[in-house]
């Protein structure tokens, strides 16, 4: 499992239907791109999160468009016009990340398809395990391309990191926010899909995954310790060095996936719960 790593050459315009202003480039190997800029938003924690969400649906046998980590360098959009879009760019050199721009690809529509409720519910479950929530009717992030059904947009989940809670603890998150999927309706099979696919993946496969994150991501904030529940700045003499953080804000990640695989009671019976609610 690996990621190639490509020069962006030319900025083309921004993408405006996405909340963090992804933007359509196109780097050296001639490929076009959305790209999520770690300048954006939630900063790198919303590039984590996206890399993270889509190689694990990848690995969960999902069609996810190729991830590839993209330099920017600081003459790169130096012509953009629009002075939100030149103050993103500048915030964000160094590595983003981008997604193979899906050409012709059209938001998928439950209602015009025969969807296929084992498909329905493997969704829900890879979303309620990665605490998406912005896989919803209103902003699906599903996409028709080439005939299928191909995963966008990761980069609302693992929202735990934004509040600073311990890993462990956020792992045994039922996840309310599974009522507002797309694909609830039509997740009949979810006790088979949740065998399915705690058996497709690994906590190896996981630990790989995370290993991918780029470590000028995460080296974006200090380092933080865990004490109880709550996670808590260092002492002036805990030692924070660049590599410390790195290792530590990365042990994060793996802890909350790994748990959260060993243990997916709770948002397979939430979800369940929330289909019942509905009348389903």
């Amino acid at each position: 499992m690996e990621l190639r790593t490509q020069e962006l050459t030319r900025y083309i315009l921004p993408l405006r239907e996405g909340g963090s202003l992804p933007g359509l480039a196109e780097a050296d190997d001639g490929f076009r791109y959305a790209v999520k800029f770690k300048g954006a938003g939630h900063g790198a924690k919303g590039v984590v999160a996206e890399l993270i969400g889509g190689l694990v649906a990848k690995a969960l046998k999902f069609n996810v468009p190729e991830y590839v980590l993209l330099r920017l360098n600081p003459l790169f959009g130096i012509t953009e016009p629009d002075i939100e879009v030149q103050e993103l760019l500048k915030k964000s050199e160094g590595t983003n990340l981008g997604l193979h721009f899906l050409d012709g690809a059209y938001t998928f529509e439950p209602t015009a398809y025969n969807t296929d409720p084992l498909f329905a519910s493997k969704l829900v479950w890879l979303d309620a395990f990665l605490t998406n929530i912005d896989r919803t009717r209103l902003n699906p992030n599903l996409m028709i391309w080439n005939g299928e059904v191909w995963l966008i947009d990761h980069g609302a989940s693992l929202y735990f990191h934004h509040s600073g809670k311990d890993p462990l603890l956020a792992a045994k998150d039922p996840f309310p926010h599974i009522k507002n999927h797309i694909m609830l309706p039509y997740a009949s099979k979810l006790e088979e899909a949740d065998k399915i696919m705690r058996q497709s993946i690994t906590p190896r496969t996981l630990s790989k995954i995370v290993d991918l994150i780029p470590d000028e991501w995460l080296q974006e904030e200090p380092v933080i310790g865990i004490v109880g529940d709550e996670y808590v700045m260092p002492s002036a003499d805990v030692d924070s060095s660049a590599a410390t953080s790195v290792a530590a804000k990365r042990d994060v990640y793996r802890q909350f996936l790994t748990a959260r695989l060993a243990d997916t009671t709770p948002f397979v019976s939430r979800a369940i719960e929330e289909r019942k609610k509905l009348g389903y």
